[in-house]
């Protein structure tokens, strides 16, 4: 039975295959009471959708590792644990958001594990875990291009195959595709997702040469 028929309430909506709380529901208006993400984790951004109907397009095989960077609510991570059975951490600097991933996890029937982690924290040791890094609008202050460039060049090292980054076209995540087009094979183009509504952006798939 689709779990919409279980939880038959207001506020919750579906894209790509799973299920999302509005920020009305009563769950995340409960957790918001007691937990306030401070880094912008205070919703599912419009790039997590673009990420998911890249990876439609451009799927990850079944139960690849996944970290999930700037993870925020997690909808990506879900999303790839739901879709392809991955493997999934889910990585952000502010522990205030694991508890709407939690709650979203749970409501998907997934199992996503949270890290508290700035990007320059994460070691070459610990990306060599997994093979797919993702992530969405996370490129959005100049002073993160350069510790993502760093935490690519890191993922690259430890074996990781593909980075996929979505984003809505800022200027600093075109600055931060130019600085890996000097190293790896980069595929930088716009997208659009067409779930829960349309929405338009871009994304970029970085490999090894």
């Amino acid at each position: 039975m689709p779990k919409l028929e279980r939880l038959p309430e207001p506020n919750i909506y579906q894209a790509y295959g799973i299920y999302l709380l509005e920020s009305k529901h009563r769950l995340i208006r409960r957790l918001k009471k007691a937990h306030q993400p401070s880094v912008h984790g205070h919703k599912t951004w419009n790039a997590s959708f673009l990420l998911m109907d890249y990876l439609q397009h451009e799927p990850l095989a079944r139960k690849v590792r996944v970290l999930e960077a700037g993870c925020g609510w997690g909808p990506g991570a879900i999303y790839c644990a739901s879709r392809f059975k991955a493997k999934v951490t889910a990585v952000d600097i502010d522990s205030e958001v694991f508890p709407f991933l939690e709650v979203l996890a749970e409501l998907n029937d997934v199992k996503v594990t949270p890290l508290v982690s700035r990007f320059e924290k994460l070691s070459t040791k610990q990306l060599g875990k997994f093979d797919v890094v993702v992530g969405s609008d996370i490129c959005f202050w100049d002073s993160m291009v350069k510790p993502l460039y760093r935490l690519i060049n890191r993922a690259m090292k430890a074996g990781v195959k593909r980075v996929v980054i979505t984003d809505p076209g800022r200027p600093t995540f075109y600055g931060l595709c130019d600085l890996c087009r000097k190293k790896y094979d980069v595929n930088l183009q716009e997208w659009y997702a067409t779930e829960p509504n349309h929405v338009t952006g871009e994304v970029v798939d970085i490999r090894r040469e």
